[in-house]
């Protein structure tokens, strides 16, 4: 008997990234149902969270524990050091027990939050690299791509997305800031987000008015071209959706604070310290589940962060972006909601307003735009799986359950 195929998932998964985590949740969701034989664990950045949640085993992304802190002193500086060194023989050591690697989604090609080359860039390369060396499959699944600035974390990035032996995108910006930087996309597709695959909540019959508005909201300084204007953007994006919020309470709207990283949490306390009013609550998501819920229960909802925007939209709550990137402009398009987006980095509470009004008086119309285009989103998925076991799993568990079937 043919053993099972060891698979390995690969990312920040674990890490307080609800977005994330709800990529991991698709895919394992997805092996689960269509390769039930499989052997999975991940390597990732927060293993014991990825253990008690999802029940794999989850080794650490990083030798260094501090990998993602600012290193000032001598001992951090050797520390991270020392583990790019230690992570190159940890690395190779785990991918080649795998027979297949999987990127669960998340934007691993893209630098539109700040990001430093030798972090998860460096890792990512490692990976694919392994793999290549090895014969094992790493697979790029629904990732999403932009252009980067930085030229060794796009040299990291470009090459890593070469060395893999399967890509698909979740929007075709993403697939063209690849082409663009010399990677031959000619046979990857573009698919919905994996979180679209994800169950989705009963939404319930709209509120007789004033009905609650769900406002996501972002730890926001810029991307990582903007590390020098960081605090004043931070700034604007603070004052403008607190003076939103606040609008939003004069008119005894009930507002919903929602979050998709603990990194979020700071500008939830500034904003209720800042508006002090009842009407105005937090969230306590612990998943895109959770977001999901959050969102169906709202008569609209105003989000920052991407993965807040999919849980809106796939609950088929009428939504207004706070985009920051071209993703969340794509996605929205997608959706039948291109119209509905404002500027992260300019929030003006007054036009912002404006937006939402006009949203809100359409928002029969777009709830019946939203039901139809997460019915094709879903069918696109199918598709995606269908593809990934084609290019991942060609003759393990489905040749074996065809004989299964075929044997009397």
């Amino acid at each position: 008997m043919r053993p099972p195929v060891r698979v390995g998932v690969f990312g920040l998964l674990g890490s307080g990234n609800l977005g994330n985590d709800g990529s991991l949740e698709a895919v394992l969701g997805y092996l689960r149902a269509e390769h039930p034989e499989a052997s999975v664990d991940a390597r990732c950045g927060g293993p014991e969270v990825v253990t008690a949640r999802y029940g794999i085993p989850a080794t650490r992304l990083h030798w260094y524990r501090g990998e993602y802190r600012t290193a000032s002193r001598a001992g951090a500086i050797v520390g991270k050091g020392l583990g790019k060194l230690v992570d190159v023989v940890r690395t190779a050591a785990w991918v080649r027990r795998h027979d297949v690697v999987i990127v669960p989604g998340m934007g691993v090609l893209e630098a539109t939050l700040p990001l430093r080359p030798w972090g998860f860039p460096y890792a990512l390369f490692l990976l694919c690299a392994s793999g290549r060396l090895f014969g094992t499959r790493v697979a790029l699944v629904g990732v999403g791509a932009a252009p980067i600035g930085n030229r060794l974390t796009r040299t990291l990035v470009r090459r890593s997305a070469r060395l893999a032996a399967y890509r698909s995108y979740r929007d075709a910006q993403s697939r063209d800031a690849l082409r663009e930087m010399g990677v031959d996309t000619a046979r990857d597709e573009v698919y919905p987000d994996l979180a679209f695959a994800l169950p989705t909540p009963r939404a319930g019959a709209p509120s007789g008015p004033p009905g609650p508005v769900c406002v996501g909201v972002m730890d926001f300084h810029g991307g990582d071209d903007d590390r020098a204007r960081a605090e004043e953007i931070h700034r604007r994006y603070l004052d403008g959706t607190t003076r939103f919020v606040r609008a939003l309470v004069e008119d005894g709207r009930p507002v919903r604070l929602l979050t998709g990283d603990e990194c979020d949490r700071s500008v939830v306390a500034a904003i209720l310290d800042a508006v002090g009013s009842p009407l105005v609550t937090a969230a306590e998501a612990n998943s895109l589940a959770d977001l999901m819920k959050e969102t169906a229960a709202a008569d609209t909802v105003v989000a920052t962060r991407y993965h807040n925007l999919i849980c809106a939209l796939k609950a088929g709550t009428p939504t207004l972006a706070l985009s920051y990137a071209a993703k969340s402009d794509a996605l929205m398009d997608r959706m039948g909601l291109a119209a509905y987006c404002h500027p992260a980095r300019e929030v003006d509470a007054d036009r912002l307003l404006e937006q939402f009004r006009a949203l809100e008086k359409r928002s029969a119309q777009l709830r019946r735009t939203l039901a139809e285009r997460n019915l094709v989103a879903a069918r696109q998925l199918q598709d995606q799986f269908t593809a990934l076991t084609a290019a991942l799993f060609p003759t393990t568990d489905h040749a074996q359950a065809r004989t299964r079937q075929e044997t009397p």
